[in-house]
């Protein structure tokens, strides 16, 4: 199943979970090393951390399984999120107050 793919279906990384809740800011950002992900990829963190005490930052060394989509699945993700930005173009816009 890997005509249009290259390398493998399902690939383990390393990766670092970055998780912050101070008033600057409330995050949590997953890098993986030596992976990019595309459309429709599906990625596992495993052990992943639930949360962040108020005011803390934390940075967990984890890894992660990462599930590459098949041809048609990314083809499904492009157009979901091609059907989903269009939705926000239908808006309208008129002189004066709505009634």
């Amino acid at each position: 199943m890997t005509g249009w793919q290259s390398g493998p279906r399902v690939v383990e990384v390393p990766c670092t979970v970055d998780i912050e809740n101070t008033p600057e800011s409330v995050h949590a950002y997953v890098e993986l090393d030596g992976v990019e992900v595309g459309p429709g990829d599906q990625v596992i963190v495993h052990d992943a951390p639930a949360d962040a005490p108020f005011g803390t930052q934390h940075f967990y060394y984890r890894r992660a399984t990462v599930v590459r989509a098949t041809a048609v699945e990314r083809l499904k993700a492009r157009l979901a999120g091609y059907l989903e930005l269009t939705e926000l173009y239908e808006v309208g816009f008129s002189e004066g107050r709505a009634q």
